[in-house]
Formats: C-alpha cells, structure tokens, sequence
C-alpha cells in the first residue's frame, strides 16, 4: 500500500497513517515549485538546489531544518500559493567531516524571492553557526525581495546583513551566486568572505540592465553588466568564476580545507607526503640576472609549497599581485606574491585593496602569511592618484601592520620605496625576513636614485654624462641595491639561497607555531576605506 493510502486507510492503526502523512509532506517538500519548473529550471545544465547541497556536503550529511515554513503573507492573492519551505532550504552537514551550515534558494519556489519567513530560515542556521563554530555558506538563487511583502522583505534582508557583520572575522562566510542576484540580495554576499560565481548563469547587480537604460540611457547586457567574468576581472567583487554548477560546489569543498572552522581553531594541517627539507636547485638561477626581465612568480610558488599545489584567489582580479591559498608541510598558509610579469608588480589601487582584504582574512582565522616581494613600488600616474592610491594603499600597510599571525616575508629581487614598508617588513611586525642574494633593497631603482642625487655632476660631466651615470650607477647598486645593508641593521634576518626557500619557511613557520601576539584594546580601529 503506498503511502497516500495508508494516510486514509481506516483499517491502518493511528501511527503508520500519521506516518504516511509525513511522508506526504515530505514529498510535496522536496518538490520544490513542482516537476515542470523544475524540468525548467534545470536546462542547460543547471541543479537544483537541493542537488546542489548534495554535491557541497558529504553524502548523507545533510539535515534539513524548517522544511514545512510556509510564508504568512496574505495581500496579492498570496495567501492561497503556499509551498513547504518558502523558496530555501535551510540545515547542517559536513565537509570532509567538519560540521559547516547552509542554506539553498529554490528558484523554482517563487523565484526564490526573500520573505519573511525565508529571511528567518536564514537567520536561524546563521546563529546556530556562530553558536557552533561552523562555516555558514549561502546558495543564492534568489529574484530578491519578494514585492508581495514589502518592508517586511526588505527586515528579512537587513536582519541577515547584520548577522553577516556580526559573524564576520568569527566564522568563515562563503556565497555562492547560481543565478541572478539583484538589489538588495547582493549586500550579504558582499559581506561575506568569498563569492563564488557560475560562468554564463549567475549575475550580480545593484540594478539591472532595464533600469540603468532608464535613468542613463546606457545600453548593456546582463552578462557584461555583472556577469561571472565581469565580477572575477573587472569590479573584484567575485573571487572565483567556475564552469557550472557542480564546479563551483567541488571549488567551495576544496576551499574549505584550507580553512579553520572558526577565529579560535589554528590553520588546518593535513598529511602530505612532500619532504619538509626538499632543496630545489633549479631556484638559485630562476631570478633573471637582468632586473628588468620579468618572470613568473606563479612558477616560484609551485616549486616549494607541498606538491606543488597553489589555489589562487580572485585569479582574474589585479594580476599583478597574486593571492591564494597553499601548504607547507601540510599546515595551511595564505600567500600574498607580486607578479613581476604584470605591470612589473606595482602595487595599484585593485592590487592594493585585493592583498589587504586577503591579509585581513587570513589575520582573523589564524591562517600564517608568507608573503614573496617583488616590488619596484607603486604605480605612477594621474589616474592612480585622483583615485587614491594613497588611501588604498594605506589599507594593505594597515592590514599588515595589524595582522597578529605569523608573518614571514621573502624578497626575491626589488623591494622600493614606501613598497618595501607595505609588504610584511620587518618594521610592520614581520617575524621572519628573509632575501634572496638578488634582493634590491633601497629607496628607489639604482637609475632613478642616481638621477636625483648626482643631477649636478652628471651635468658637470659634459661629453662623458653618460660613462659618469654608469659609473655612479653601477657604484650605488653595488652600495645599496643587495640585500645585505638591510641585513646588518637587522631588517633582513638572513640572505638565504634560494634553493633552501621552502626548508626556510617551513622551519620558521615551526618556530612560530605558538605565536602569541595582540594590538590595544580597543573597540575597532579605523581602517582607511
């Protein structure tokens, strides 16, 4: 007999027709908006939300909470159009066995629209997060504030910005949009530690393409306006622009071991079967000898974190700076790099405001930082300036400066300028400073000192100004373009070869395992936004 049956059968006893009758409910639960909009919704390749937690979590881990709310709205007919669940599907699981919350918007329920109820679904698995010391991730699938409900929609919303303030810094914080995403509903993912988006399905705007023709009568379609591509390389909003669906599950699982459940748990350590004191030859002549020929630093990264593993965060974003995320000796590390082969590895605006909100998280889940120096300083010119970088560029020194965890830094070559204090020297709390024998430590490149401070016997030089700027050049990168003026003032704590980089780092990381360090009391400081 089927269920529907016995929920009706006089003869079944009491039990087994409540039973039944769950059952019933749970079916038209899972059901979402029902099998045609569900067939919809998964053209193109699409899962649906309840496919997509199964792919997130471990199997079988998953328990699903609040699955029969229904909204109480009763204005515009909506009292009659009541589905189980209200448009999320909220509850807890695991991920490679640690406890982590979630919640999944249903776009066939409503569009997945915010409502009351369904902001207080969210707002229920967002406490017991912050209460547990758990990972909260957001699927969003969401068309926004449902209209029907008006202001309350828009409380739903508010209600769970100031739960993502509030967990902010105390538990890791994920999002992952799987469709559009509008108004209001982009304010908590932006909120969040890191947006994970779907190439060609997921958009994200404060108003879309219709009301920006409007008001300014500019023309752009939602792809281009707040795409997945757009977010990953133009506005940084998105930190990741995956394939499909299911990609962007897997990259949320893999990111996540890295991670710490919480702002009390150290860095995680795994197993890895790469030798701590694995020396790589190839790295004593990897720098070019020309100090002007750019080379890959990603090539560098590969060669001495564990298996050669590096997952890089906002990829597309600010090249000429590289974040992500690696092990040494399987203890999670994050990695701030410059990148000579973009824009030499100036620092910018972008690249600015992309290390220190990386630096910032890596500080506040107790994740060490090692940071590689190749940096001739900031990036000239009128634009950078009538746009801040002084500003921007104060906030990676800030976080720097701020950043409790331990810090070691290697100089590969060009360290100049206000660039050497903003990335991770000794005089910002560095615990280990290390530089390779190319190392250029000084004020500015050997050219440009040598312009300004010889200007006047240059000139006096006549027919030979040129044989003199050489001399005088090659005299000032022998005095101060090396590692080692910095290295007897003690701003450099070793000049180590560099085919010893990953032995260095990894017995300093050991050394410093049980750091302990604090800033004043305070309530908060004032970070330059």
């Amino acid at each position: 007999m089927a269920p529907t049956d016995k929920a009706t059968d006089p003869t079944a006893n009491r039990t087994e027709q409540r039973v039944a009758a769950l059952e019933v409910k749970n079916a038209e639960a899972l059901a979402g908006g029902g099998a045609e909009r569900l067939a919809k919704h998964k053209e193109g390749g699409r899962l649906t939300a309840r496919e997509r937690i199964d792919v997130l979590l471990d199997p079988g881990s998953f328990v699903e909470m609040d699955r029969f709310v229904t909204h109480r709205s009763q204005n515009f007919g909506m009292a009659d159009k009541k589905i189980p669940g209200d448009g999320v599907i909220t509850g807890y699981g695991r991920i490679n066995g640690k406890l982590v919350y979630c919640y999944s918007q249903d776009f066939t329920v409503f569009g997945g629209s915010m409502s009351r109820t369904q902001a207080n679904k969210i707002i229920k698995v967002m406490d017991m997060a912050v209460k547990n010391g758990a990972p909260m991730i957001g699927i969003n699938d969401s068309g926004g504030a449902r209209i029907q409900e008006g202001v309350e929609a828009l409380a739903g919303y508010s209600d769970i910005f100031l739960r993502n303030t509030m967990s902010s810094g105390v538990i890791p914080q994920i999002s992952a949009i799987m469709g559009p995403c509008a108004g209001g509903a982009v304010y908590s993912p932006s909120i969040t530690d890191f947006i994970f988006m779907v190439k060609d399905t997921s958009y994200m705007f404060v108003t879309g393409p219709d009301v920006i023709k409007t008001v300014t009568h500019e023309e752009v379609t939602k792809e281009a306006l707040g795409g997945a591509n757009t977010h990953a390389a133009k506005s940084g909003v998105a930190h990741f622009a995956t394939n499909d669906d299911k990609h962007c599950m897997l990259m949320i699982r893999e990111m996540l071991s890295f991670l710490p459940s919480n702002n009390v748990d150290d860095a995680p350590v795994l197993p890895t079967s790469d030798r701590p004191d694995r020396v790589d030859e190839s790295l004593n002549s990897f720098i070019p000898d020309n100090p002007r020929k750019p080379y890959d630093m990603h090539e560098l990264l590969k060669t001495v974190v564990d298996e050669g593993y590096f997952l890089e965060v906002h990829q597309h974003y600010a090249k000429n700076i590289i974040v992500g995320f690696a092990r040494f000796n399987g203890r999670s590390v994050g990695i701030v790099a410059n990148q000579p082969q973009v824009l030499a590895g100036c620092l910018d605006i972008p690249a600015s405001k992309k290390a220190a909100r990386f630096v910032r998280f890596c500080d506040a889940f107790n994740i060490p930082i090692v940071t590689f120096v190749d940096v001739p300083g900031f990036l000239p010119g009128t634009d950078q300036e009538w746009n801040g970088i002084i500003t921007h560029g104060a906030k990676l020194l800030y976080a720097y400066a701020e950043a409790t965890v331990p810090k070691i830094t290697i100089i590969t070559r060009k360290d100049y300028g206000g660039a050497y204090c903003v990335m991770s020297s000794k005089h910002l709390r560095g615990d280990v400073n290390l530089a390779y024998p190319t190392a250029e430590i000084a004020v500015m490149g050997a050219d440009g000192a040598v312009s300004i401070i010889f200007r006047d016997a240059i000139k006096k030089a006549g027919d030979k100004a040129t044989e003199e700027r050489t001399r005088l050049t090659a005299d000032y990168e022998e005095k101060f373009a090396n590692p080692y003026v910095a290295a007897e003032l003690g701003y450099v704590d070793e000049v180590i070869e560099p085919a010893l980089t990953r032995k260095r780092i990894i017995d300093a990381l050991e050394m410093l395992k049980n750091k302990r360090d604090t800033n004043p009391p305070k309530k908060h400081g004032n970070i330059p936004l």
